[in-house]
Order: structure tokens, then C-alpha cells, then sequence
């Protein structure tokens, strides 16, 4: 059975429950998602927590009526009717978005009907497992000036021991969320005085950051890359050329008035990227040319979808853009794959998948530059051995692409990494290359982003290591702990010797009892805690614990240091 229509079916049986059990509902709509569904609710009475149990209850007591699915087709004005009768404004309003000669559709389940476009499952009784856990508000069609809705999510599986296992892996998700996590570590805001979806990098997440900015830029510099950096706004004859003032401007900020000229902050870095290739004449003996950025951009979203460090409304994108020859496309799309796979396998991450999104019916470009760009996608993939979906028609207007997925510690299934093709950007800015032959060719342009935005690899990073980070990325490293104050010179001095060979280090000077300390190290993901006693002060050794081993015992100095420099090197 498809996991889809279980769970979009589950959310009809749930509206049906609610029906039932309040009065004056209002339906809106009730799909599936990647994780259960959702159905969006607007009545007097405020759902809660306490009322999922009788919700539940009904929604078994439909499910063991076995009840059929049946799908009416009927006419425009025979929905119209039907919707109107029973004081339905929102399917209203969802039946207008229905195109002419578009089929309409209502399922019955028993006394609920609904709008949709199905399909379901045969009968009420198919469905065998399925849990309500949570509810919240959301505007209507996601506009905050329309009405707050409620919306009740749910998970359903396909027998008990498998829902069972999702609930465990929900309840694991919500100890390790990042939003919990980054106030508990201290990683991270978000301040009011300046703004939702606006990132505040406190000193331990910045640190970490710069940790990966630093192997980025170097594992870049040895893949071939250049480095640009590009202006924040530009001009907006800039945006009318790229297209994003005609097809991405609801995204786009309110531009600003400069010398009586509107520029825009930007939404994407290739425009400016583009503009760098365009600096100058370009040979065939330029290309591939490999520019990388961590450029910051700036993106609208609507309140109701921001969403901690995975939604947010200023970014830093890990972008690159490569400019090639038709000859060197195949080459340089197996570089970028392989690149992708080195840098998530190098952060931890090791189970990895694809979708390859191909040509829609509505696409710019030659046909054979089509074919011969989703080939090379898909000879990358196979080449790298990485299992992956086709996602036909899936690709944007302007080229296929290849969307790259991580499965986390938890074992949820993250959209990362993506190498889209372009044939439109190369046109509507006249890009081309001299050829062996003299003349001028138009370049292919591949948009390539690795981790995708700091901000939400952050995200996915944290919540994937529960905040315990490994040694390479934790941002303190060590915590010295004196055994009393008698121990602080000896303290500060293991920490000058840790500093000097770039190791990230406290000293908790704290008049508390050592086990006070430990147990704070422990709360705090410390790796390793050092403790100077004594004895560890006259033999100059140091007693060593580890987060996740415990006593290690005495060891000296140099010994322990070598231990750190060696899981590092390592990125254990």
C-alpha cells in the first residue's frame, strides 16, 4: 500500500472525527507530508492536547465502521451547491482554484465529504495504525492577513510496530532540535529588536562555523575552485535580466532608492557571478572555470514557515557556479557528485541518495543540450554508485538537476546538496567563450551548492549529533579543571600548552566541587575534561575524561595531546 495515500486518507477519517465531535467546523485542506499529515481546521472550540484522545477514539470508531472511499467526478456548479449548502467558504474558494476541464472531485466517507483529488484507500478499515501529536496555528493558504487556522498534525504506518517506530524516532527528533539544543549550548538566537528568521551566531556556534568556513575554503581551493566575493544588492536592470524580478519577486525584498536608481538585496549569488564572467573575453582555454562563494543573501519568507535555523529569512549559501565547454560537462558533474560525497561523508554523514529531476514539459533549451546534460547527471550518479529516484518532469524550466539527500543519525532523510544545469541564465545574458575554431559558443553553466546554507546544514548538524559534536568541530575541545584553587596555575598553564597547538580550551576556575564540574561538561558536550590535582601537578601529568568513555585515567601532557591532534586528523 502506498505510504501516501494511507496517510492522506488517515487525515479525511481525522476531519470526519472532528466533524463528529465539535461543532461549526470549517474544512480547509488535508494532504499527506513527508513524515504523516496535516488536516486545517477552523473551529470556535480550540483544540489541544487533552482532545486527542477523543479524537482518536472516533477516528477508530469510523475506522471499524469500514467504510468506503467513494470518489464523485461532478460538475462545477454541483460542488458549488453542495459546498454552499453545508456553509464550506474555504472549499469554496478551493473549488475557484480548479482550472476549466480540470476534473472535480469529492470523496465520501461515510456522512463527510470533501473536496479532492484523491486517490484512497479502498475502505476506513485499511487503515491500521495512525497518532495525533500536535497542533498549531496557521494562516490560511499561508498569508497572514487571511484567517488562523488549526492545524492537527498526525503520523500513520502501515501496522503498529512500524508507527511504533516512528513516534520513538519523534520523540528522539525532539530532544535533539536544534531550536532546544541552541539554547541549551548557547549557539544561537533569534532577537525580536531585529527581526524573525534573522540568525544571531553566538560565540560557540560562530566558532564552529568558522570551523567549517575553513575547511570548506580549503577542501575547495583543492578541488580546482576559485573564491569570489559579490556586493549585496544590485541594480534591478540586474534582476530584470536574470528573470527574478518577473519570476521570483514575491521573494524578493522592497528594493531601494541610490542615486534615484531601485537596487535590490540579493536573493541568489549567480547573477554576480555571472557578471565576474563577463568581465572579460573568455577562451576555450579559460574553461572549466570553478567559483565558489559563501555569499549572503536575503529571502521573503511568510512568518507561519520559518522555522528556527531551517527556515529563515537571511543566508549564507555555500553556491558555486561552473562555466564549461559541452566537452568538459560529463567531467566536471562527476567532480561536483564526488566533491558532495567527500564533504558530507567528512562531517559524519554516510548514508547518502538522489533524485535526478528531468526535462518538464515547459523547458528552455535545445532538446539535445537537454538529453545530453540529464545523461551526464546520471552517468555521475552511477559513476559514484549512489542510489537514486528519477524524478520525471521534475526539473526546472531552465535544466535538470540532481537534488543529493543525507540520512541522519536518527535515521530522517535530509535534501542537502544540489547540481542544477541552466540554459537559461547563459542567454539572457549573452555568455559565450571563444572556440578552438575562432568563433563564439555559449558556455554551460552548471549551479552547484554543496552543504546548501550554513544556517540550515547547522541546523541538520546539530540535531544529527544531538549537539555532542565531534572533537574536530566541538568549539571547546577541552575543559581544565582544577581540583582546587592550589591547582590554577598549573591549570592555566596545561591550557597555554593546549592553546599553543590549537586546541579549543576553558579553565573553570569555579570554587565548585570537581564532580559539579564534570557533571557541567558533561551538560555542556565538553569532549574531554582535564583535571589537575595534586598529584597530577607535581608528576605533570593530567587526569583525562572522555564525554562519551568516561576515566581514561593519568596520562601525560604530550601523550594527551597527541591523543586530540590524532582524532582531529582523524574527524572521529
Amino acid at each position: 500500500m502506498d505510504l501516501d495515500i494511507l496517510r492522506h486518507s488517515t487525515a479525511h477519517v481525522m476531519a470526519a472525527a472532528v466533524s463528529r465531535l465539535f461543532d461549526r467546523v470549517l474544512l480547509d485542506i488535508g494532504p499527506a507530508t513527508e513524515t504523516g499529515f496535516y488536516y486545517d481546521f477552523d473551529l470556535p472550540h480550540r483544540l489541544a492536547p487533552e482532545d486527542f484522545e477523543a479524537i482518536e477514539k472516533e477516528m477508530r470508531r469510523i475506522v471499524a465502521e469500514d467504510l468506503p472511499f467513494e470518489r464523485l467526478e461532478v460538475s462545477r456548479e454541483e460542488a458549488d451547491a453542495f459546498f454552499r449548502e453545508r456553509g464550506q467558504r474555504y472549499k469554496l474558494e478551493r473549488l475557484a482554484d480548479i482550472r476549466p476541464g480540470e476534473p472535480i472531485t469529492i470523496y465520501r466517507c461515510g456522512d463527510f465529504a470533501d473536496l479532492c483529488r484523491g486517490p484512497h484507500v479502498a475502505r476506513t478499515s485499511d487503515l491500521r495504525a495512525f497518532k495525533l501529536v500536535s497542533v498549531a496555528g496557521s494562516y490560511y493558504r499561508g498569508v497572514e492577513t487571511n484567517p488562523m487556522l488549526q492545524r492537527l498534525y498526525g503520523v500513520a504506518a502501515l501496522s503498529q510496530e512500524e508507527l511504533d517506530a516512528h513516534l520513538r524516532q519523534l520523540e528522539e527528533a525532539q530532544k535533539r532540535d536544534h531550536r532546544k539544543l541552541g539554547r541549551e549550548l548557547d549557539l544561537f538566537s533569534t532577537q525580536d529588536d531585529v527581526g524573525p528568521g534573522l540568525i544571531h551566531w553566538h560565540p560557540k556556534g560562530a566558532r564552529i562555523r568558522a570551523i567549517v568556513e575553513e575547511f570548506w575554503r580549503r577542501e575547495h581551493f583543492r578541488g580546482g575552485y576559485e573564491l569570489l566575493y559579490t556586493p549585496h544588492i544590485g541594480r534591478s536592470g540586474l534582476w530584470e535580466t536574470s528573470g527574478h524580478l518577473g519570476f521570483y519577486r514575491e521573494n524578493m525584498y522592497a528594493p531601494m532608492a541610490i542615486d534615484e536608481v531601485s537596487y535590490y538585496v540579493k536573493p541568489m549569488n549567480c547573477p554576480f557571478h555571472i557578471q565576474v564572467y563577463k568581465s572579460r573575453k573568455r577562451s576555450y582555454r579559460d574553461l572549466p572555470l570553478r567559483w565558489a562563494e559563501l555569499g549572503t543573501v536575503y529571502r521573503y519568507e511568510k512568518a507561519g514557515v520559518l522555522h528556527g535555523l531551517l527556515r529563515v529569512r537571511g543566508f549564507t549559501q555555500d553556491d558555486a557556479h561552473i562555466f564549461c565547454t559541452p566537452e568538459q560537462m560529463e567531467t566536471e558533474v562527476q567532480r561536483a557528485v564526488r566533491f558532495a560525497l567527500a564533504m558530507w561523508r567528512a562531517f559524519g554523514f554516510t548514508e547518502i541518495s538522489a533524485y535526478l529531476a528531468t526535462r518538464p514539459d515547459k523547458a528552455v533549451g535545445e532538446t539535445a543540450r537537454w538529453e545530453q546534460a540529464t545523461a551526464s547527471l546520471e552517468r555521475a550518479l552511477q559513476a559514484e554508485a549512489i542510489p537514486y529516484k528519477t524524478d520525471a518532469g521534475g526539473g526546472a524550466f531552465y535544466g535538470p538537476k540532481i537534488d543529493i539527500r543525507v540520512r541522519d543519525a536518527i535515521g530522517r532523510e535530509w535534501q542537502m546538496s544540489t547540481m542544477q544545469f541552466d540554459f537559461n541564465m547563459p542567454e539572457r545574458f549573452d555568455l559565450t567563450f571563444v572556440g578552438e575554431d575562432g568563433r563564439e559558443h555559449r558556455p554551460y553553466m552548471v549551479h552547484r551548492a554543496l552543504l546548501g546554507s550554513l544556517e540550515r546544514f547547522f541546523g541538520v548538524l546539530v540535531e544529527h549529533y544531538a549537539g555532542a559534536f565531534p572533537l574536530w568541530l566541538a568549539p571547546e575541545q577541552v575543559r581544565v579543571l582544577p581540583l582546587t584553587d592550589k591547582q590554577a596555575a598549573p591549570a592555566e598553564a596545561l591550557a597555554e600548552r593546549l592553546r599553543a597547538a590549537d586546541v579549543r580550551v576553558n579553565v573553570d576556575r569555579r570554587s565548585e566541587k570537581v564532580g559539579a564540574k564534570i557533571r557541567d561538561a558533561q551538560l555542556e558536550k565538553v569532549p574531554y575534561m582535564a583535571i589537575v590535582g595534586a598529584r597530577e601537578a607535581e608528576a605533570g601529568n593530567v587526569s583525562v575524561r572522555c564525554r562519551s568513555k568516561g576515566d581514561l585515567g593519568a596520562m601525560g601532557v604530550e601523550d594527551f595531546l597527541r591523543r586530540l591532534q590524532e582524532e582531529v586528523a582523524g574527524r572521529i
